[in-house]
């Protein structure tokens, strides 16, 4: 490999690792803002004390995340300056308008206000403060639309021209969000990172409950957890299918990737289901394939003998990296498949009265707390490998939009960031780990007088 071949090897390992790090933090702020809106409101109306307590632990939490995630996102924006001027040079005009929205509206609303949210509690009015706490979570929200925007243009473009020096041009103002993948990628992704948190925290729960069996606001951080998944679940197998379906219309090498389909199948046959299999993109072959003859077609055209367009039929410049795109959908389906089965489970135990003592659930329940995460982040690797070769999928390839930098300089760059983020990370993963096994804060119920005596004194 020449120099120009690692530095590019190289860039795109440092952006997927500080992409990777951030989103998981974005996704924390998104999936957990709704539930302390939830958790507030059943103290303010149902004034029900353990949400009260739900409330304060992951109050903190979320402050941190928050913290950690606006340095963690300056670092990754800087990169399109650094190691991919060119993609910024060419692209800017439709995607720095998305940057710009998110951190002019977004990031300010969701960072400003949670440091009201966080010291405001005893100093303002209840009903501000809730009114506060869904501003915060409506900030996360309107960050997560304007750079799922802009991922879904570089993903599937359209209304746009290019100059003579290849640089592209919105023919209007809805170009910014005409990408025909947005809608089905901007609510799958919603989905993936509240069943996350939600998963995460019926772990923390059920950890809390197996050491403090009669804690109340574990107990209502599990219910809501587990009543939240046993809808957002299932939905989100329905996204996922209406997001394969435009994937098969707009990214069909994608698709044959995540299939692992080298070859269509015989006339009147249907595409396989590949259980296993180890893709070969040397020799354009499957080894040790495990398959469910015609299941395929099941999902990928809702009949049993429908095709989809083999990697065969693409130049082999244009395919993306086989092996990991196919294995890492696999993961994130297993989770997915594990997590329907867990929600179903677990639900059933509740109504009967049976969860909160079965012990094996909660421990499974703990095992379970990162599997959300595990497979949101697995998505994301089908979703960005997936594209490859491409940064503006069809228009621009990724080599074309890394900037010429030396070898030595990238490397300096890619340990630096290495060396930082493993270190913040395995700082706050530490942080949290001893949070959520230890007692609610005494000063809960400090908190909580104020929060009476202000009620009491507006009304």
């Amino acid at each position: 490999m020449s120099d120009a071949d690692w530095v590019l090897l190289l860039s795109r390992g440092q952006f997927a690792l500080t992409m990777g790090m951030h989103i998981t933090l974005a996704a924390l702020t998104l999936g957990l803002a709704p539930f302390l809106v939830w958790f507030e409101a059943r103290w303010l109306w149902g004034k029900q004390p353990g949400a009260r307590e739900a409330l304060h632990f992951w109050l903190k939490i979320f402050a941190l995340t928050v913290a950690i995630g606006a340095v963690s996102g300056v670092v990754m924006e800087f990169q399109f300056g650094t190691n991919w001027a060119p993609f910024s040079q060419r692209v800017g005009g439709i995607i720095g308008p998305l940057m710009f929205y998110e951190v002019l509206v977004a990031f300010f609303l969701e960072s400003g206000l949670t440091g009201v949210m966080l010291f405001g509690m005893g100093r303002i009015r209840p009903g501000i403060h809730f009114i506060v706490t869904c501003m915060v979570a409506l900030g996360a929200f309107i960050s997560a639309f304007w750079i799922l925007a802009a991922n879904s243009w570089m993903q599937t473009p359209v209304d746009f021209s290019r100059d003579d020096a290849g640089v592209f041009h919105a023919n209007s103002v809805m170009t910014l969000l005409s990408a025909p993948s947005f809608p089905w990628r901007f609510t799958h992704m919603v989905l993936a990172t509240l069943i996350a948190v939600a998963f995460m925290m019926a772990g923390a729960a059920a950890w809390r409950i197996l050491h403090r069996p009669k804690e109340a606001a574990a107990r209502i951080m599990l219910t809501s957890a587990l009543t939240f998944c046993l809808f957002a679940v299932p939905l989100q197998l329905v996204i996922g299918d209406l997001h394969g379906e435009n994937t098969l219309r707009y990214q069909p090498a994608k698709l044959a990737a995540i299939e692992g389909s080298w070859r269509s199948p015989a006339p009147g046959d249907g595409e396989p289901l590949r259980l296993f299999a180890i893709p070969d993109q040397q020799m354009q072959r499957n080894r040790a394939e495990i398959a469910v003859p015609n299941l395929g077609s099941l999902y990928l055209r809702h009949n049993l003998t429908g095709h989809i367009k083999s990697l065969s039929e693409f130049p082999t410049d244009t395919l993306p990296p086989v092996l990991p795109v196919f294995f890492a959908f696999r993961v994130m389906v297993g989770l997915g498949a594990l997590m329907l089965i867990t929600t179903c489970v677990t639900n059933l135990q509740r109504w009967r009265n049976k969860l909160l003592t079965s012990r094996r659930l909660l421990w499974w329940l703990v095992l379970m707390s990162p599997s959300g995460f595990v497979a949101m982040l697995s998505g994301w690797l089908v979703t960005e490998l997936g594209r490859q070769p491409w940064t503006v999928y069809g228009l621009l390839r990724t080599a074309q939009s890394v900037s010429s930098l030396s070898l030595s300089l990238t490397l300096a760059s890619v340990i630096g960031v290495l060396l930082i983020y493993s270190f913040s990370f395995a700082l706050g993963l530490r942080y949290l780990l001893r949070y959520v096994n230890a007692p609610l804060p005494k000063e809960t119920e400090v908190v909580a007088n104020s929060l009476t005596t202000s009620s009491e004194s507006g009304q």
